[in-house]
Parts: C-alpha cells; sequence; structure tokens
C-alpha cells in the first residue's frame, strides 16, 4: 500500500494578495510564483481575470503568467468571472479555470450581483468554452458554513449548489469557509450532506482562520477523505465582504500538520515558511504562521 498524499492549492498569489492594501508589481509576483513552484507546489492560483477597476490588486495577471517558469506537473491556475475574463485567461496560457458563487444568496446579491441560480447559469457558457479548450475547471463555493449577512447555512443548501456546480461540469468543487466560521462540527455535518452524492475526489476545503479554528477543520475533513486543501502562504488576505475575517489558513501551518500525519506532499515545509517572512517582510506585515515564525525565528 503506497504512502497516503494530500494536494495543497496554493491560495496567496490570489486570494491572498488581493486582499492585501499594499498592490505587488506583477515581476514580483511572477517571482513569488515560481519561488512557491520550487518549494515542490503543483498547483498555485497566479491570480485573476478580473476588472482592475474592482480588483486592482490582481492588474496584470497575464504579465505574471507571461513571466512564470513553466514545469512539467505544474499547474497555473486562475480566477475568472465571465468569458472575458476566461479569454484572457486563455491567452495567458492558464491550466485551470476557477469560477466562484456562493451558498449564500445574501452573499452572492452583495459580492457578484445576482442570485446563486442566476450565477450557475451565467458560468454556463464560461464552463463550456474551457472544457472545449481543455482546460479543467474549478468551482468555489463560498459561506459553506456561516454567512456574514445570513448568519448559518444549511449543510443542504450547499449540497445542492454543489451538484449543479458538478452537473454544469466542474471538474473540482472548493468548499469554502469564508468568514472562518466553521468548527469541525460544522465540517462533518456538511460532508454529510455532500459526500453521498459527490465522490470526495472531486472536493476540497478552503478555510479562512478567523477564529482559529481551520486546522482543527482540516484534521475534521482528513478523517472524512478530503486530500485537496487551499492555503496562502503565510496566511495572507482576508475576505473584503466578510467583516473582521482574516486571512486563509498558512500554507506553512497545513504542511506542518499533513507531515506530522505522514501524509506526503512533496513540499519543501523550511522553504515556503522563508519565502513567507520574505513575503511580510516585503508588505510590512507580521506573518500569520505559527509554524513559518517558529521555522523562521531559528
Amino acid at each position: 500500500m503506497g504512502q497516503d498524499t494530500a494536494t495543497i492549492v496554493e491560495m496567496g498569489l490570489r486570494d491572498g494578495l488581493q486582499n492585501e492594501p499594499t498592490p505587488v508589481p506583477a515581476a514580483l509576483r511572477a517571482e513569488w510564483f515560481n519561488a512557491l513552484a520550487d518549494s515542490g507546489l503543483n498547483r498555485i492560483e497566479a491570480g485573476s481575470f478580473v476588472s482592475p477597476k474592482w480588483v486592482p490588486q490582481m492588474a496584470d495577471t497575464d504579465q505574471v503568467l507571461a513571466q512564470i517558469r513553466r514545469r512539467e506537473g505544474l499547474s497555473v491556475e486562475v480566477l475568472v468571472p465571465n468569458s472575458k475574463g476566461l479569454n484572457g485567461a486563455l491567452q495567458a496560457g492558464a491550466d485551470v479555470v476557477s469560477v466562484f458563487t456562493a451558498a449564500s444568496e445574501s452573499f452572492n446579491q452583495r459580492n457578484i450581483n445576482c442570485s446563486i441560480a442566476e450565477s450557475i447559469e451565467r458560468f454556463r457558457p464560461v464552463v463550456e468554452q474551457a472544457k472545449t479548450a481543455g482546460k479543467k475547471v474549478r468551482a468555489y463555493i463560498s459561506c459553506v458554513v456561516g454567512c456574514p449577512y445570513e448568519g448559518r447555512i444549511e449543510p443542504g443548501q450547499v449540497a445542492m449548489v454543489s451538484e449543479q456546480l458538478i452537473a454544469l461540469g466542474a471538474d473540482e468543487l472548493s468548499l469554502g469557509d469564508t468568514i472562518g466560521v466553521a468548527r469541525p462540527r460544522e465540517i462533518h455535518a456538511l460532508l454529510d450532506a455532500i459526500l453521498p452524492s459527490l465522490p470526495v475526489s472531486q472536493l476540497g476545503l478552503h478555510c479562512h482562520d478567523t477564529r482559529g479554528q481551520a486546522i482543527a477543520n482540516i484534521y475534521a475533513s482528513l478523517e472524512r477523505g478530503i486530500r485537496t486543501f487551499d492555503s496562502a502562504v503565510a496566511g495572507l488576505g482576508g475576505c473584503p465582504y466578510a467583516k473582521g475575517a482574516t486571512g486563509n489558513v498558512a500554507t506553512e501551518d497545513v504542511l506542518y500538520l499533513l507531515e506530522g500525519e505522514g501524509i506526503a506532499t512533496g513540499i519543501d515545509l523550511p522553504a515556503v515558511a522563508r519565502l513567507g517572512q520574505q513575503i511580510c517582510t516585503t508588505l510590512k506585515r507580521p506573518n500569520p504562521s505559527r509554524t513559518g515564525r517558529a521555522l523562521t525565528s531559528q
């Protein structure tokens, strides 16, 4: 029997930097991308093809993709909101494109100005075009446990949205605890609702660490067979629509947990920790990763 393995989808350069007040030039973002890839990360979100008017931190994502080093086994991933964004992603040579909706009607209205059903219909031509171009499609579902406007979200609601996105053609779903309110019991309830109808291999977990529960929630999902986790180097980012939401769970902390559980990732934890500290120094911000701080302070 082979060793248990897990996959990290590195979010720092997109979900992280889009919520950092300091914009980072494309050349430096590409440099960080290359360093992350050199550490052994095989799935890295390089940015998003959204209007720089709305998300100035993601301007020039095409220039980031033009400056990164490609290698076998490396998946260059981007977020696209519509067909225009998809065209930009295809021209820039992205391997995976991601679309996004929420399990909360209120969050969707405030975030992308449409209902859940409307958002899924909007993605239909995007998914079809991406598939025709031979690209994999990932779908993010925000607010899978709680919403800043509606409060608790029912697991059945998330399961329904999940099934619709897979039916639409998504290859993988990322279940996002966007405001960081989940605890292990709620993660188990969420998976109880989803797993009967969808294979665990199509699911990933995207935790924010607002209340310090991200690692506990990841451990709970490990027990259920989840082996794909979104995280951000040095815990970068937050959520502009979620008051008080802190950054994504730190890649360094997730790697430390997985290593301790005997789950292989092929990623050099000390190298990621050094880069995380370097990024925090550049952005003039403290490093929220406990593992990162422990490894770089020795």
